[in-house]
């Protein structure tokens, strides 16, 4: 399982309704999903959750834009690898304007 958070550590508060988008190696999308009032998606509801490469594609420059606050990055992109698809892998995003950073959760 794969699950996500996003933490706007310029206001200190989670982003709400942000989309993300979760991918496979080969580019196809496989889930769409936005989070909640908590910054969170729980689960990007995949029916086969496999070993190998994604990607989750986060939509920034929208949720920054309804703050009325410019920033550099659009798009925050993060690359992993699934060794062992029996594990839930949780990969929080914290963002600012002009930075943002991960880390694999737990």
């Amino acid at each position: 399982m794969i699950s996500t958070h996003i933490l706007d550590t310029h206001l200190g508060k989670p982003a709400a309704n942000v989309t993300i988008r979760l991918y496979n190696a080969q580019g196809q999308c496989l889930a769409t999903s936005q989070t909640n009032d908590d910054g969170r998606i729980s689960d990007f509801g995949l029916s086969k959750f496999v070993v190998g490469d994604y990607s989750l594609e986060f939509e920034i420059a929208e949720y920054f834009h309804r703050l009325n606050t410019q920033t550099f990055f659009p798009k925050a992109v993060i690359h992993f690898s699934v060794k062992d698809a029996q594990q839930h892998y949780h990969i929080p995003l914290l963002i600012s304007p002009y930075a943002y950073s991960t880390y694999r959760g737990s």
